[in-house]
């Protein structure tokens, strides 16, 4: 965002006519009801990303124009103020002049309708951002850069790859302490993203001294600014914006800013009397391991998955980052210990749904099932087809999964939800695992998600997964009969729950004599377990494979508050 590259990239796309800023190039967002904090919004699921490209630059080639023809001036009348406005209670600098001017009439003006959403939205991240401020001493005025630069869109995105309140680009970002990668974009966390915006607002008022010059560099970075001081031999903001060593979106960034100030400041003076101050959201936490469904969490909570990314939109897929031993998840208020007695009482259920696919002029089963990443068999058996040409306006049908999490009952097993719904075909299938076999192939040959196959069989890390070894998957719908190494289970003999799947051979007798009574169950063996610091009830299930809830019952715990050097038991098949 400060480096002379993208500065150079932003200069040739203003003379495109595109809207873009020296700090983070800047367009409209498709809607203004699409953004992230707004009640009923957030930012969409990966899936369905939703567009809100940065809003400020709604007019930015016609403000470039009128400041070109005003000039820069360092004052102004203030014949055009409001009655009774004291510019004393400003603890930012305020200067006015004709480009302020300007800029009031226009926030008052043709931008009315977005100044006020920008306003509607402040009262989101203003409180929050303010006391920051005043903890790092800054100027709390200063708060409102954040408005020029996204209009308090914590989603906001530009071309250049600028993200967020404060529109870091990943560089910047990452040098002031933001993660930014495939699972996480803290640029768009709004509590991070002003962190770091005060570590670098910090530093650049340490070395220039005045905030006029640290909020242009901010926006045109920090050597274009150093530059222009030395060749004009001046370190006055506005004799700098006078000459042509800033780029012209840089000399508009600093009367743009006082003037949102002004204006937010005192809404009422300049006419922005019936605003619907949006509340900032209440939230609390919950540390949960890497790789939890953001659906799962939904269903425990009685809410969206919409709503967990409105609350933690700093998350880039559907799912807590499966690196991350504990990720603080944000959920609504008052639900966190429903979330945690619920969360291990989830049962995963996969379904099968079909899209639509109209042959095409040349295309094969091949580049079909390329497109779709899915089998030539499967898509063979979905359609009943016995040869692999395909004749052109042939309607295939393209089996997917959609994973749904179920809440069981108080005293309810997964097998007796899954016995409910066992009717005809659908019947758990057992697969042993052959040499060189991974659960990512045996995922896509049964189209269900790698992570569901885990939660299934209560499996924590794919490294233990072994030649041999019984995998349970609970499809709605009957495994593929060309699938070797499988055996669908008897309805009399389903099994006990994804951690107590009889053998293969075991399965295979009891298909033939389930007349006969069950074996006995084998005892359990105890054996003691020491918490460690760090430890949750959580991590210490998925290590010894069992569930939460068993562990609390066998330890008689009424909550998941564990102390260290307190002895734990755990049960295991004898």
């Amino acid at each position: 965002m400060k480096i002379l590259p993208v500065l150079l990239y932003r200069c040739f796309f203003v003379f495109l006519l595109v809207s873009l800023s020296a700090c983070s190039p800047h367009t409209k967002p498709t809607s203004l009801n699409q953004l992230p904090g707004a009640e009923g919004t957030d930012t969409a699921s990966q899936a369905e990303e939703v567009s809100t490209i940065v809003e400020p630059e709604i007019s930015a080639q016609e403000e470039l124009a009128a400041l070109k023809q005003l000039g820069v001036s360092k004052e102004g009348t203030l014949a055009s103020l409001p009655e009774g406005l004291n510019l004393s209670q400003y603890d930012f600098p305020v200067t006015i002049n004709k480009q302020v001017l300007y800029y009031l009439d226009l926030f008052q003006g043709k931008q009315r309708k977005s100044f006020t959403s920008w306003l509607s939205r402040s009262t989101l991240y203003i409180p929050s951002i303010q006391e920051e401020f005043k903890k790092a001493g800054l100027p709390r005025d200063l708060a409102y850069l954040a408005m020029i630069e996204s209009g308090f869109n914590p989603s906001a995105y530009s071309p250049a790859d600028a993200s967020g309140l404060w529109q870091f680009i990943e560089g910047t970002g990452r040098n002031h302490g933001l993660k930014i990668d495939s699972w996480v974009d803290e640029r768009r966390e709004p509590d991070k993203a002003t962190k770091a915006a005060i570590r670098y607002l910090s530093r650049l008022y340490s070395e220039f001294g005045d905030w006029y010059l640290a909020v242009a560099a901010y926006n045109a970075g920090e050597k274009r600014i150093e530059t222009a001081i030395k060749n004009y031999n001046t370190e006055d903001f506005w004799e700098i914006a006078g000459s042509d060593g800033i780029y012209l979106e840089t000399k508009r960034y600093v009367p743009k800013l006082i003037a949102a100030i002004l204006i937010a400041r005192n809404p009422e003076k300049f006419g922005f009397t019936e605003i619907t101050y949006q509340k900032p959201q209440q939230y609390e936490t919950i540390d949960l391991p890497g790789g939890v469904d953001l659906e799962a969490v939904a269903v425990t909570s009685n809410t969206s998955v919409k709503r967990l990314r409105t609350l933690n939109n700093e998350l880039q897929k559907n799912q807590t980052p499966p690196k991350y031993k504990n990720y603080a998840l944000r959920i609504p208020m008052g639900t966190k210990e429903l979330v945690a007695s619920n969360l291990d009482k989830l049962h995963p259920v996969t379904t099968t749904i079909y899209t639509t696919h109209t042959v095409k002029n040349g295309e094969t089963l091949t580049t079909i099932s390329n497109l779709y990443n899915i089998s030539k068999t499967t898509l063979l058996k979905a359609n009943n087809l016995r040869t692999a040409e395909l004749k052109k306006g042939l309607h295939i049908q393209i089996p997917s999964t959609a994973t749904k999490y179920v809440l069981l009952k108080k005293g309810e097993r997964p097998e007796d939800r899954l016995a409910k719904a066992n009717t005809g075909n659908k019947q758990p299938v057992l697969h042993q695992m052959k040499a060189g076999e991974t659960l990512a192939k045996i995922a896509k040959q049964y189209q269900v998600p790698v992570k569901t196959i885990m939660q299934w069989n209560k499996i924590s890390d794919l490294r233990q997964v072994k030649k041999g070894q019984q995998i349970a998957l609970y499809l709605d719908r009957p495994a593929p009969a060309t699938m070797a190494g499988t055996t669908q289970i008897a309805k009399a003999t389903t099994p006990k729950g994804p951690a107590d799947i009889p053998s293969l051979e075991t399965t295979k007798k009891r298909s033939i004599a389930s007349s006969q009574p069950p074996a006995a169950p084998k005892n359990k063996q105890q054996t003691w377990y020491v918490v460690k610091n760090g430890d949750s009830v959580w991590n210490i299930a998925k290590k010894f494979q069992v569930s939460a809830q068993d562990l609390r019952q066998w330890n008689k715990l009424s909550s998941n508050n564990l102390q260290t050097g307190n002895k734990l038991i755990i049960k295991k098949e004898g």
